[in-house]
């Protein structure tokens, strides 16, 4: 039997979504935590591969397990298991065949810009002290929905088949001292969101120009985007499935 898991993470402890050889990742502490509460080695699937620094406040995994469980129990004894900086929401059974990454039709990604000296959110926001034009900002978010290729914010080295992304959603948003990039796609490239970020970083402080986002997507080179923000003010917060992927 397939099963999804619903789960949100600090990420400032781990280096990433990802299983690493060397260094502790979000995967392997909950795969070893799934493991122990099973009594078998269990494998999971992210709905994606989130950086070092990157935080989740909603990211799905999918398992398999052949024996019955009380999940409520399980769920339970996860989170008291698990370290603090990861909980765990939901987890329900699936099609055998669902998956947590290619099944999912769309993914939203904030980005945090603190323009005030907080204590408590220098951990998890980029601090910008200098004023940015938010409406030429947000002039740059309607040129990404008029793109698809976005092969210039890519990291390069990459293995992918295509840069082409389908961005439903893109705009700033002002809620006190702190600023809130919305993005919302079918798929994300790696560093994608931090160079784009950056990118209109320049755009706010009139480095570079509104119109000039058309001639940086158009020519597909990394060195021509923006610097790539730091990973602490990103956060996945929604990734979203077809109602049919579930059992009832």
């Amino acid at each position: 039997m397939r099963y999804f898991i619903e789960l949100s993470y600090n990420g400032k402890a781990y280096h990433g979504w990802q299983y690493q050889p060397n260094a502790i990742s979000v995967q392997e502490t909950l795969e070893d935590a799934l493991s122990k509460m099973l009594k078998t080695k269990i494998a999971i699937v992210g709905a994606g591969r989130t950086d070092a620094g990157v935080h989740a406040s909603q990211m799905f995994a999918h398992f398999d397990y052949d024996e019955a469980f009380d999940i409520d129990t399980i769920i339970f004894r996860l989170n008291s298991f698990l370290p603090c900086d990861i909980a765990i929401h939901n987890i329900f059974e699936v099609q055998p065949k669902a998956h947590a990454r290619f099944n999912a039709t769309s993914r939203t990604y904030h980005y945090k810009i603190s323009n005030h000296k907080n204590v408590f959110t220098y951990d998890y926001a980029y601090r910008l002290l200098m004023p940015l034009d938010i409406e030429k900002m947000n002039e740059a978010c309607a040129i990404l929905l008029q793109h698809k290729d976005f092969q210039c914010f890519s990291k390069t080295n990459t293995d992918v088949k295509t840069y082409y992304c389908d961005i439903k959603e893109a705009y700033w948003k002002v809620e006190g001292h702190e600023l809130t990039f919305v993005i919302t796609a079918d798929r994300f490239l790696r560093n994608m969101v931090r160079a784009i970020v950056g990118t209109m970083v320049n755009i706010g402080l009139g480095k570079l120009n509104v119109e000039d986002l058309h001639a940086i997507i158009a020519s597909k080179d990394r060195s021509e985007a923006g610097f790539s923000v730091s990973a602490h003010g990103l956060y996945l917060v929604q990734v979203v499935y077809p109602d049919t992927i579930k059992l009832n």
